[in-house]
Formats: C-alpha cells, sequence, structure tokens
C-alpha cells in the first residue's frame, strides 16, 4: 500500500531482459534506508519486490503480466523513475490510497505552463477513463494527483512546482507512456454492480441494479 507521495527520483542503472521478462537495478538513497530484501517499493507507481541492494542501488525481478501493463517494457537505462517506499502503520495519508497495481498505460498528448503549475494532458482507452473522474483521484507514474478535466478520450491533472521538481512528470514529452492507476473504490463498485450477471448457470442471479435499490429504500 502507498500514498502517491514520491519520496525521490531514482535512474535506472540495468536491465537485463529475459524473453517476457526483465530484471531491473534502481539507484535510489532514501528508499534504500533500513531496507531489506522482499520489502515493496513502487517504482513509477508499480509495486515490485526487493531481490538485492547494496547502499546505493536495489534490484527488483519484473514478471511478464507488468512488463505487458506497464511502461517499464520500454523503459531504458539511465531512466529517470519516481520511488516510494510501502506505508506504514502510523504513517500521515497525505496523498490517496494507491495499491501499486496499474491499470494500464496512457499517452502524454500535451503539456502548457499555466502560471506556477503546469497541466499535462494524457489520453486513455475506454477501459481506463471509465473509472476517472472530475475533481477525483489518480496515481500517474505513482504520482497522487487530482484530475483537473476530462472528456470521454482524455483526462488532465495539475502540476505544482514541488511536484514537478521531485518527480519525473515535467519530463514527459508528446508520445510517452505513462503508468495509471485509478482509484479503487470505482472498480469495487463495478464488480458488486455486475456480480451475478456475469456468472455461468446463474441466469436466477440478480446484481445490484437502479430497481435493486429502489426495494431496498436506498
Amino acid at each position: 500500500m502507498f500514498t502517491g507521495l514520491i519520496e525521490e527520483s531514482g535512474k535506472i542503472l540495468d536491465i537485463k531482459r529475459g524473453a517476457l521478462s526483465a530484471r531491473v537495478t534502481i539507484q535510489g538513497n532514501k528508499v534504500l534506508e533500513n531496507v531489506r530484501k522482499g520489502d515493496s517499493i513502487a517504482v513509477n507507481g508499480i509495486c515490485l519486490t526487493v531481490t538485492d541492494f547494496t547502499n546505493q542501488n536495489f534490484s527488483v525481478d519484473v514478471m511478464p503480466e507488468t512488463i505487458r501493463m506497464s511502461s517499464l517494457g520500454s523503459a531504458q537505462r539511465g531512466s529517470k523513475v519516481n520511488l516510494e517506499r510501502a506505508l506504514r502503520l502510523g504513517d500521515r495519508m497525505g496523498g490517496h490510497i494507491v495499491s501499486g497495481h496499474i491499470d494500464g498505460t496512457g499517452i502524454v498528448i500535451a503539456s502548457q505552463r499555466e502560471d506556477n503549475a503546469v497541466r499535462i494532458k494524457i489520453e486513455a482507452k475506454p477501459e481506463i477513463m471509465k473509472y476517472i473522474i472530475a475533481k477525483g483521484s489518480i496515481a500517474l507514474d505513482g504520482v497522487s494527483l487530482t484530475v483537473a478535466d476530462i472528456s470521454d478520450t482524455w483526462f488532465e491533472v495539475s502540476i505544482i512546482p514541488l511536484t514537478g521538481e521531485e518527480t519525473n512528470l515535467l519530463g514527459k514529452k508528446s508520445g510517452d507512456r505513462i503508468n495509471i492507476e485509478c482509484d479503487q473504490i470505482g472498480k469495487y463498485i463495478e464488480r458488486l454492480m455486475q456480480f451475478g450477471k456475469d456468472q455461468p448457470g446463474n441466469s436466477s442471479k440478480r446484481g445490484i441494479d437502479l430497481e435493486f435499490l429502489l426495494e431496498n429504500g436506498f
């Protein structure tokens, strides 16, 4: 579990690619304090497990599903990445609840300075856009942000100076892929609404719909 408040930016030092997977070594500093094998560190919003480390870097194994779903498949040596250690009990929740299990990627299509902030416009597929709402929370490359504007095919976020300085977001160019994790609440609601309707052999079961809510006093 993470908050989307990036602790530092790191750099990819090495990538050893398999047929469908990869082993990645990443430079870090703050996230290595008291680190142990098996700890979780979010790398550009992807929850990864520390398999080895020194006092200057750590290594992670990236499985095929993660390569398919994220921007790590196109990552290169020297790429800047956002790093955050897993949330500890008692920590302040300054961002929002981020699982580190991304929903997919979007494409940066524009960026524009607006006084002290920078607005970034991102195009995403319908299966991601359906979970995004205006003024809702979203994690981009692991950064907790608020949706500033939205359409059926794109959404915008606004980056304050501190976020711009401490993350990789302002280094994104048009055409770059970015990892997206939508707020979990919408996904749970969708699953509850569909449950029972798509179960084989359970045609008599009924999901939660408007008629059900009215019948039960909602």
